[in-house]
């Protein structure tokens, strides 16, 4: 059986999108993962499909109802798939949770739009709330392709080279190491000469200080996890 991602969203125009090329969209045309769009409008109420309404309280914008959001949630099989709410508020997305969620059946992800989603359906439906990032977008969309893209090339048969996800940012704690390839020599900056000595044990050693002094230097919160 494949992972399979299913999307809730106002705008299923939106998608597939960039899912849909490179690697990613040949995975998908190879039954490797698969992709269903809901549209939230379809369960919205009156004859606007209205889905939102003003927040409790007061304050500007709107905010995603609750009996319009769990009625989407619940128009799709669980199936065993985690039910994630893209969110600014949400845990960071790291690569270790993008490992687990490759190794299950799917993901079914909620992208909200407005001021948020009612609190009320992200408890009564137990939903998993993620971020991407210290930022705000307008909208859950481009989140949920990043995580389905995190997702899919970690999956059998997506990438080349089965090694490749080991080696690379944060898969062993630590950023990458930098990488080279031809002309030996580039506006006077060479290849370091480690990596052209055919010495396997010593260009291993090179990688794994170059990526401690990046992690160091980049990102000093990875690099006390990593001491730790």
């Amino acid at each position: 059986m494949s992972w399979a991602a299913a999307v809730l969203t106002l705008f299923p125009e939106m998608f597939p999108g960039p899912l849909d090329v490179s690697l990613i969209g040949k995975a998908r045309q190879k039954r490797l993962w698969s992709l269903e769009v809901r549209d939230i409008r379809e369960h919205g109420l009156g004859r606007h499909r209205t889905v939102d309404d003003t927040p409790a309280g007061g304050g500007p914008g709107m905010v995603m109802r609750a009996d319009v959001a769990s009625a989407a949630i619940d128009a799709v099989a669980r199936d065993g798939r985690a039910l994630i709410y893209l969110s600014p508020r949400g845990a960071p997305l790291t690569q270790a949770r993008v490992g687990r969620l490759s190794e299950g059946p799917g993901a079914i992800l909620l992208c909200g739009r407005f001021e948020g989603l009612d609190q009320r359906v992200l408890e009564a439906r137990d939903i998993e709330e993620i971020s991407i990032g210290d930022f705000v977008l307008a909208g859950g969309e481009i989140a949920a392709m990043a995580l389905i893209e995190a997702v899919v090339r970690l999956l059998p048969g997506v990438l080349g080279a089965e090694a490749s996800p080991v080696e690379e940012s944060f898969s062993r704690g630590l950023l990458e190491y930098p990488q080279y390839t031809r002309p030996q020599d580039f506006e006077g900056r060479p290849i370091p000469e480690v990596l052209l000595g055919g010495n396997h044990a010593e260009i291993a050693k090179w990688r794994r200080q170059a990526s401690e002094n990046l992690t160091k230097s980049r990102r000093p919160d990875l690099w006390t996890k990593a001491e730790g």
